[in-house]
């Protein structure tokens, strides 16, 4: 009995323990392979998270049809194999935990993940959360409520989840949604944003199951205009994550042209603190290289933005600064409530500082969330608002070809930052058989292309049968 109670006084001493070994490594491995100029105070790369992750060369076919696609010509001549899915998913999050540690978020990516079986999608989710994953499909969003229902619940009516994760894109750019197959504007596609989080909305009330969405949107000249617009109806709908892309040259070159490009990145910000209404600081948090991600995290209260961070107040920056090195390594996301609890008492009891950094930066917080009635009020929402900008294909072959080839280094000032991009990339995709973890901008540029032909012969959508059996003459 006594060495039972030892055994299991130890076993919830390890469990609390606010940082692993192997969570710190990691940390430490990816600040250290930061460019010098990355290693800045308000990076939150290699001291708060290692990046994202995402999945590739797992399910490349889309069934809608998008101007510009980041995919290469032969991706939707692949067949969606659920087998073929689940067998690389689980050895390229395998890589990544000897890579980036037992932890992080990694994107379940590939063309239209909604074409996998609802099973089989249900299946990589949990291989992915066994491999220490938090996943997150990306889709377009066009699927039913059966096909979300199926996914969450099993054959036997219980939940397979606690929360799903989806990245839902939607824009004007797309074409072939079963509701607006060739819409002419962004406002014609409100209702279905609405209707997206109607249907996870459901989903907790009729089986429990939470959901985290992020709304993501290729900005081209073309729709350039209603980003406000696209901004502000997103901004108070109830995702968590909105993201903005400019258009870059990637992919299938049948769907894009030059005249894609040019948008100052500035105006599109600019146009996204119009839409919701409030300026959007960026720069006190940094994930990765700010040519390649702008953030500004917060929060939302009725339809007000707060940000975390508030420009220029140091009091903020200091708990910024505290909350990096006391919550480097710990591990937030899906733990319990108590666990957490302990982890961050433990915190708190190593860095007595922590505390009264925290009562502070509440008590700030508050304030500018409007006060107490506030908060209590409109229960404030968190609301992240980015702006990805991912680096044309013929851009990232360079860059990548320079820095795998050992290459001194270039005089070249265009290459000489896209070089510095891709060792400062916040989203890699691992590659067991290459022995690291690629860019997502080199994957879409010069991986996809070769793999999603060899994919095409692999997985063909219909049959060929090479071996014909001849009728016997007897």
């Amino acid at each position: 009995m006594v060495r039972k109670v030892v055994a299991d006084v130890r076993q919830w001493w390890a469990t609390t323990l606010p940082q692993s070994p192997e969570a710190t490594a990691a940390l430490r491995r990816r600040w250290d392979a930061l460019p010098a100029s990355m290693r800045v105070p308000q990076q939150a790369l290699g001291r708060l998270t290692v990046g994202c992750e995402g999945t590739h060369s797992v399910f490349p076919r889309c069934n809608l049809t998008c101007s510009p696609c980041y995919h290469s010509s032969d991706a939707n001549k692949v067949r969606t194999d659920g087998a073929h899915t689940l067998l690389q998913v689980a050895k390229q999050m395998a890589y990544a935990i000897a890579e980036r540690g037992p932890r992080a978020h990694a994107q379940l990516i590939g063309g239209e993940v909604s074409l996998l079986d609802p099973d089989d999608h249900a299946e990589v989710l949990l291989a992915m959360r066994a491999h220490g994953r938090e996943p997150m499909s990306f889709s377009h969003g066009d699927f039913t409520s059966d096909y979300l229902e199926r996914l969450a619940v099993g054959p036997d009516g219980k939940p397979r989840f606690k929360r799903l994760s989806f990245a839902i894109h939607i824009d004007s750019l797309m074409r072939g949604r079963s509701s607006h197959p060739r819409p002419r504007s962004e406002g014609e596609l409100h209702a279905v944003r609405h209707e997206v989080v109607s249907r996870f909305r459901a989903l907790r009330e009729q089986h429990g199951v939470r959901s985290f969405l992020a709304h993501n949107m290729t900005v081209t000249p073309t729709n350039l205009q209603e980003v406000s617009e696209v901004a502000r109806v997103v901004a108070t709908a109830g995702y968590g994550l909105v993201s903005f892309q400019p258009a870059a040259l990637v992919g299938d070159k049948r769907r894009w042209s030059p005249d894609m490009r040019g948008i100052d990145p500035d105006d599109i910000w600019r146009r996204i603190e119009k839409g919701v209404g409030s300026p959007l600081p960026y720069g006190d948090v940094v994930v990765g290289h700010p040519a390649c991600n702008r953030s500004a995290f917060g929060w939302m209260v009725g339809e007000r933005w707060v940000p975390v961070v508030a420009p220029g107040d140091a009091r903020d920056v200091r708990a910024r600064d505290t909350c990096y090195a006391a919550l480097s390594g710990v591990r937030v996301g899906d733990t319990p409530w108590h666990v957490l609890a302990v982890r961050l008492s433990r915190v708190a009891i190593r860095r007595p500082q922590v505390l009264p950094q925290a009562v502070g930066w509440s008590a700030r917080a508050i304030r500018r969330s409007g006060g107490v009635g506030a908060v209590i009020r409109h229960r404030p929402r968190p609301l992240t608002v980015v702006m990805h900008m991912f680096m044309d294909a013929d851009l990232a072959g360079r860059a990548w070809e320079h820095l795998t080839s050992g290459a001194s280094p270039t005089t070249d000032p265009e290459l000489a930052t896209a070089v510095e991009r891709l060792e400062a990339c916040a989203y890699s995709m691992p590659h067991p058989e290459l022995g690291r973890m690629v860019p997502a901008c080199v994957q879409h540029a010069a991986l996809d292309p070769v793999v999603n032909a060899e994919l095409r012969r692999q997985l063909p959508l219909i049959p060929v049968y090479s071996d014909v059996t001849e009728p016997s003459d007897a």
